[in-house]
């Protein structure tokens, strides 16, 4: 015959019950212990570079506002930064004025040749004027937007010219294109945060949406990059940025110029060596 169980034993019970409920409740609400781990994806270059040691930045046909030298500017940073992030020799020299360059090809492309003849009342019409020659498109003096840069594309198509220039330099990899960069505005709506109080003095941050005019700056380059063995280009890429400030916000133009760069130098650099993309995992433990 089975007596009463004792109150002590049945204390214990319900207590240990209640304790492991406690336990199993905890553990449910903080649920799994996680933790993050960095993770870096390499991404190979666009470009096979195996055939060379050396990259020339030649220069650029620059355009835009007068308030910074482009081609010079670009030429400068690509060169800093192929320096530390580029296994390629970073070739010092002057930046090409292809602007310049590209007007005196076109003028002599122009020109009809020497006639030799004398006083031959038959001699041939000049080349220009005969039939099925075409006189080449005048290039724009000023280069103040896209449409402008489009005669100066031929430059880039001279493969006598840039093999040239490879067999100056030791047949480097070389990088040329063009660089329009323009100031703009925009009239258009602005969210703001603006503070306000009510009657009992308490604060909040209210947005406003305000019509309001804004300016700034475009930065249009195409990178062109030339094998200096054959002058023949390899591969081109180009790229848009802008930037707007407030109209009361004084930006000078060459820092906008330096803060659109750095949004597309590792756009550049990714043609060239091996980028990295950073990043995190999550993983449960």
């Amino acid at each position: 015959m089975t007596g009463p169980v004792p109150r002590a034993r049945k204390s214990r019970r319900v207590l240990g019950a209640t304790l492991a409920a406690a336990t199993a409740a905890i553990l449910v609400a903080c649920g799994p212990t996680t933790y993050e781990i960095p993770i870096e994806t390499p991404i190979q270059p666009k470009l096979d570079l195996s055939a060379f040691q050396r990259v020339l930045i030649a220069g650029f046909v620059a355009g835009g506002t007068s308030d910074v030298d482009t081609n010079q500017e670009t030429v400068r940073l690509l060169r800093s930064q192929l320096r530390s992030k580029s296994s390629l020799r970073v070739i010092d020299a002057d930046a090409l004025a292809l602007l310049e360059v590209a007007q005196d090809q076109n003028k002599g492309a122009a020109d009809p040749p020497a006639d030799t003849t004398k006083g031959d009342s038959a001699a041939p019409a000049p080349r220009a004027a005969q039939a099925g020659d075409r006189t080449p498109t005048a290039l724009p003096q000023q280069i103040k937007e896209e449409k402008d840069l489009e005669p100066y594309e031929r430059l880039f198509a001279n493969t006598a010219y840039w093999k040239q220039i490879g067999e100056e330099y030791q047949n480097p990899l070389i990088v040329t294109g063009t660089v329009l960069f323009t100031s703009h505005s925009r009239w258009g709506f602005v969210s703001r945060d603006v503070e306000q109080f009510d009657s009992l003095g308490r604060r909040r941050v209210v947005p406003v949406r305000t019509y309001m005019e804004r300016t700034g700056f475009i930065l249009r380059p195409k990178f062109i990059f030339i094998d200096g063995r054959t002058g023949a280009t390899m591969y081109s890429e180009s790229y848009r940025e802008e930037v707007l400030y407030n109209a009361s916000q004084t930006t000078p133009a060459l820092s906008s110029y330096f803060e659109l760069m750095d949004r597309l130098v590792p756009n550049f650099l990714s043609a060239l060596s091996t980028q990295k993309i950073r990043g995190t995992r999550v993983l449960l433990k």
